[in-house]
């Protein structure tokens, strides 16, 4: 018997350590692939259906081989589930002495110099960024690695973290006073000696698109790599192969200008003024834009009148700054520092109003506070293709939603892969027993007026059959926050909507109830996790095709069309495909669960392309009745009580 095939046997060094362990065929098959892969330097793209155990399939030949090996998760979350709960699991079955580390981006560590200068008498007037700087410095006294996401007391997103980490642009390198304290260099010194190390793919292609100077390459380089949720590459990739130019990068550039007069270049007044100017140019043009939130089209808003004076005006004053920080060069670090980051922010600006660029999407996007100008690639097929033939390395591309109706060709050719093994395995789960998919009759098309009556109607009829522990799934945030507030005039039920508190917390609330009911969107559709009897309903209100606003899909659609294809079997149905796979996939996490996955589209059932989204989901029980899943749900109920 091999050594995986001893490993993965029912008295094998799995079931040693972890109890009620059993074999899978499956999971063996996406294993062994891999190993061959590993012996041969080769590609190996596998879509393993949720339940394989792809986690363990990689990580134990991983480990076998000896070899240095960089395994890149899809979301950060995944990354320290990876790292603190799965790893250690694997590496004591197998007895490893492999050193292992875990790595992200920048933007994760504390930046001990920017700590410092919080710690100024300057204090924010904003109470919840004062109060989460005061939660920071008392962990920062205590804390080993540095990394942010100990300090589980603050949200996210909060607006504190900005100012105690660091970014490419402010960050001094090798210049720093703190550099031989930097956690961010601890951890990825302790990256370059590991045996095998733990990354998200945001930090894979940063270090893909921009070598980091102050340290070298960010990512050490490996024999063999692993991309765990694989089918986010595509965007993910295409983000980081394009610029940005944001007005938070351009207030923060004025701010250290600002700084650096008022501690080492005070004789240069100009210096103060350039500052000031820079920084009230970069307030105005993201006023320039409507009040709300939005995304659009950059190359079109770009070229009216109004943008071009305020383009103009941004332009005058980095001009400006640039002028007179030149001035200031040779005589501090920081203002050596300061000048390069102009040099980059005055070329992209440029890159930024290019406007008959070819093969490229120009995008803007708003928050409350700021804007961010966006040149996003069409293709990186050939970028990515030469990163493929110039790595030799073994490769692994997994997930769960990699085909689109049994074939692999969408992602591939996203990806411009040519040379590779691919494989699909089946999920070990009994969807036909385990589940019902409810597509119900005489619903409205998603744009009639009638959609949220009929959806507030359905909703209400699942939650009491399922007794809350039910997923609302959106296509939009409009949608979701429509039926938040028809939800909670007509049910009793615990309803938790995503944007309310963080996404961590929401799922803590949503857990802690008997009867829950969660509407979210985005980021809900993957990556989340719960079993057992806590969700048993999945309503997906339409199929998840993008929003045909976005900048990006129009670019790319166009594109297409210019190439004589047809952007909607080429393009949008794919990605929706991808999309409704990964949010189905919320339902049956484990052998023993049971629920009901509703799909409040009738186009599944009325179009052509609805069969093949129907080909690439589960193989689950269908009903077009509502009645027949409310049964199901009940039954279910019944069925867990006689077990327990």
């Amino acid at each position: 018997m091999s050594k995986l095939k001893q490993v993965f046997s029912s008295e094998g060094a799995l079931a040693n350590v972890i109890s009620g362990y059993q074999p899978r065929q499956a999971q063996l098959q996406l294993a062994q692939a891999f190993a061959d892969a590993v012996e041969n330097q080769s590609l190996v793209i596998a879509e393993a259906g949720t339940g394989t155990g792809k986690t363990f399939a990689y990580l134990i030949p991983a480990l076998l081989s000896e070899k240095k090996v960089i395994i890149s998760t899809g979301t950060k979350n995944l990354q320290e589930q990876l790292y603190h709960r799965d790893l250690p699991l694997v590496k004591k079955a197998l007895v490893s002495k492999a050193k292992t580390a875990l790595l992200k981006g920048r933007s994760n560590y504390l930046c001990l110099l920017r700590h410092k200068q919080q710690q100024a008498p300057e204090m924010l007037n904003d109470k919840t960024v004062e109060k989460d700087l005061k939660q920071i410095a008392r962990w920062a006294v205590a804390t080993q690695s540095g990394d942010l996401g100990e300090v589980t007391s603050i949200a996210e997103d909060s607006k504190a973290i900005p100012l105690v980490t660091s970014t490419l642009d402010n960050c001094l390198g090798k210049d720093c006073p703190d550099y031989n304290d930097c956690y961010l260099v601890k951890a990825r010194k302790k990256a370059a000696e590991a045996d095998l190390v733990v990354i998200n793919h945001h930090l894979y292609f940063a270090d893909m698109a921009v070598k980091d100077t102050g340290f070298g390459e960010i990512v050490p380089d490996s024999h063999v790599v692993v991309f765990d949720e694989a089918h986010q590459i595509p965007d993910i990739a295409c983000e980081y192969f394009g610029q940005r130019l944001s007005t938070r990068q351009l207030v923060e550039l004025a701010k250290d200008i600002e700084t650096e007069y008022r501690t080492e270049l005070k004789d240069l007044r100009q210096l103060g003024k350039a500052a000031d100017k820079l920084q009230t140019s970069a307030k105005q043009f993201r006023l320039a834009f409507s009040i709300d939130p939005e995304k659009g089209n950059w190359r079109d808003k770009g070229q009216t009148p109004e943008f071009i004076e305020h383009i103009e005006s941004l332009s005058q004053a980095i001009e400006f700054c640039y002028e007179v920080v030149k001035l200031a060069v040779g005589r501090t670090k920081n203002a050596d520092s300061l000048f390069d980051r102009l040099v980059i922010v005055k070329a992209t600006l440029e890159r930024l109003t290019q406007w008959n660029q070819p093969n490229v999407s120009l995008w803007y996007e708003t928050t409350p506070r700021h804007a961010s100008l966006n040149l996003t690639p069409l293709s990186i097929a050939d970028k990515f293709s030469n990163l493929r033939k110039d790595k030799k390395q073994a490769w692994l591309m997994t997930s769960a939603t990699l085909a689109v109706d049994g074939k692999f060709d969408h992602f591939t050719e996203l990806l411009g892969l040519d040379d590779f093994e691919s494989l699909s395995l089946e999920s070990p789960f009994d969807y036909k027993n385990q589940s019902v998919l409810c597509i119900p009759r005489y619903f409205p098309e998603p744009h009639d007026r009638s959609v949220l009556a009929e959806l507030k109607k359905t909703a209400i009829e699942l939650i009491k059959a399922s007794q809350g522990r039910c997923f609302f799934l959106f296509t939009s945030y409009r949608m979701m926050n429509l039926m938040a507030n028809t939800l909670k005039a007509a049910i009793d039920n615990p309803i938790f909507v995503q944007g309310e508190v963080p996404k961590r917390k929401l799922l803590e609330q949503y857990l802690a109830e008997s009867n829950p009911v969660l509407l979210a969107t985005g980021s809900f559709w993957e990556g989340v996790d719960v079993r057992g009897d806590a969700l048993k309903c999945v309503i997906i209100d339409k199929l998840p095709f993008a929003a045909p606003d976005d900048p990006l899909t129009q670019a790319r659609i166009e594109n297409c069309r210019r190439k004589g294809q047809d952007p909607f079997n080429k393009i949008q149905i794919p990605q929706a495909v991808i999309t409704l796979k990964q949010g189905a996939g919320r339902l049956i996490r484990d052998v023993k669960d049971k629920g009901v996955l509703v799909i409040c589209d009738p186009r599944l059932v009325s179009r052509p392309y609805g069969e093949i989204f129907l080909q690439s989901l589960p193989d689950m029980k269908r009903t077009r009745t509502l009645s027949q899943a409310c049964e199901f749900l009940a039954r279910s109920d019944e069925d867990t009580l006689i077990e327990e």
